[in-house]
């Protein structure tokens, strides 16, 4: 039996990619709520936002190490699996990712070791420099990620030459004009809302242990900081992320009709429902058991609900992308959004009523609402990538004058294919479908033991829980800081008398 080699190296890849981006999401959350959680302990001097900041460092520096050993196997796909992909982008891609380890990967890792471990060894005001040195360095590597990223959904700033090599003449992408590389059509709307979906998961991480505690009845104070501080970032992200999502889809609709029709299930041209849910039929060519409001996609891309939107029937069917993995991952993402900023603005309301910490079902909600944000980035990027399907370089449409796509004599929309790379001639001659499909089985039996690792690290921290900083009598800190150090040592004497409560 023939094994399908473009088909294998993509499931390796998804594989890798989506397994290693568990990981990026949630340290660059983290690293805005830590750089508040210590900004506040330097303001305030109150011992409770140290303890936060000191856990949730810990927590970090974990997550940060995973992301780390899984980011590097991707990397080795690139000439391994990806060969004539690697020789079509490499001059591009290889100044993004040049960027990346200059502008963040040194930034971000030459301050984690004063991050994790310095908080005795250097000046409050340091340690805290140091804290947004690796939160901006987290959000400066996602930076030339999506651009490198980016380029492949709306190339810009290249050129296509001849080059050849081994006495065989083959096709390079080359940067002309750097900096519209950088700044091509879809990067800083992409990297917006990537960023924001990030904190939300770094935000809901914080939230769902704060509120396990709280329902533990253990570090109860420092759950309320650590609870209220992240809802904040959270409930922006959770209310931005709907405003960047209709950006993006916007942008989607001007240079990836196929991939926006995907997502809606919009088979016929014309003017365009909001699909709420439903099943697609490719070969039918419809939704099947369809749940929309009428008229609502053409007013949120054109505003008017009567112009038409261009649908699958004006793609040349070989460019269609695989209809239902891209329009379910996206209504599952959408849908997640709308929990966010329920169970966010839900959580506002009990705080204002006084009973946000108290409020049981409530407080299990948020504890297990922590999947959701981990559910929605993946999503995100399985639609993103499926929607761009069957091209792992996206072509640009063919335009007219008023910026609409330009169509054929046939009634189809044109692409500049000379700028594209279809994915089945991105894959290495030489690799077999066996090889690969070995690689995929020891992948997932490496994977799931270091998944097991991250988790059981996490929860040793987490069932320890955190150390209370204690005002020592004598220490400076005003009468702020002696408040807080009654109350942390009086909710570390408690938990002292209940011997199954961990201090």
């Amino acid at each position: 039996m023939d094994l399908d080699v473009v088909l294998l190296s993509r499931i390796q890849f998804a594989l890798t990619i989506m397994f290693h981006y568990l990981f990026p999401p949630l340290t660059i959350g983290m690293g805005v709520v830590l750089v508040y959680l210590e900004s506040m302990y330097f303001v305030t001097k109150e011992p409770v936002y140290e303890t936060a900041a000191k856990f949730w460092t810990s927590l970090f520096a974990v997550s940060f190490a995973m992301g780390v050993a899984t980011g590097i196997v991707m990397e080795f796909q690139f000439g391994t699996n990806w060969a004539n992909y690697s020789r079509f982008v490499g001059d591009v891609f290889g100044s993004a990712l040049a960027a990346e380890g200059v502008f963040a990967f040194f930034l971000e890792s030459g301050f984690l070791a004063v991050l994790v471990f310095g908080w005795d060894k250097v000046s409050p005001i340091f340690h805290l420099f140091a804290t947004c040195m690796v939160a901006m360095g987290s959000i400066f590597s996602s930076v030339w990620i999506i651009v490198a990223n980016s380029w492949q959904q709306t190339p810009a700033g290249h050129r296509i030459v001849e080059r050849v090599m081994n006495g065989q003449p083959y096709m390079r992408a080359e940067v002309a004009d750097f900096w519209a590389v950088v700044f091509n059509p879809s990067t800083v709307i992409r990297l917006t809302h990537t960023l924001i979906g990030a904190f939300i998961l770094g935000s809901f991480f914080i939230m769902s242990i704060s509120a396990w505690y709280l329902l533990q009845r253990k570090h109860e104070e420092f759950a309320r900081r650590s609870l209220v501080g992240a809802l904040v970032f959270a409930t922006l992200a959770s209310i931005l992320a709907a405003v960047t999502g209709h950006t993006n889809a916007s942008m989607v609709a001007r240079q990836q009709p196929a991939k926006l029709a995907a997502f809606e299930g919009h088979f016929v041209t014309g003017p365009a429902d909001l699909s709420l849910a439903g099943i697609p039929d490719a070969e039918a060519r419809e939704l099947r058991m369809k749940v929309a409001v009428p008229g609502m996609l053409s007013w949120l891309v054109k505003g008017d609900t009567k112009a038409p939107v261009i649908g699958l029937d004006k793609i040349p069917r070989e460019y269609w992308p695989p209809v239902a993995v891209p329009f379910f991952s996206y209504h599952l993402m959408v849908g997640l959004g709308m929990f966010f900023i329920g169970v966010t603005l839900s959580a506002w309301f009990l705080l204002w009523r006084g009973q946000l910490f108290t409020l049981r079902p409530f407080l299990w909600v948020v504890v297990v609402s922590v999947l959701g944000p981990f559910v929605a980035n993946e999503a995100g990027w399985v639609s993103a990538e499926v929607g761009r399907q069957p091209w792992v370089v996206h072509p640009n449409v063919i335009r007219d004058a008023a910026g609409e796509p330009l169509l054929d004599a046939a009634g189809m929309v044109q692409y500049q294919l000379s700028e594209g790379l279809l994915t089945r001639r991105g894959v290495s001659p030489s690799v077999k479908g066996g090889e690969v499909l070995a690689s995929i089985v020891l992948f997932s039996l490496i994977y799931g033991l270091l998944f097991w690792i991250w988790l059981y690290v996490l929860n040793d921290k987490i069932q320890k829980g955190p150390k209370p900083v204690v005002i020592q009598p004598g220490k400076p800190g005003g009468w702020l800081a002696s408040t807080a150090g009654r109350t942390l040592h009086n909710e570390s004497m408690s938990e002292a008398k209940d011997p199954g409560v961990s201090s």
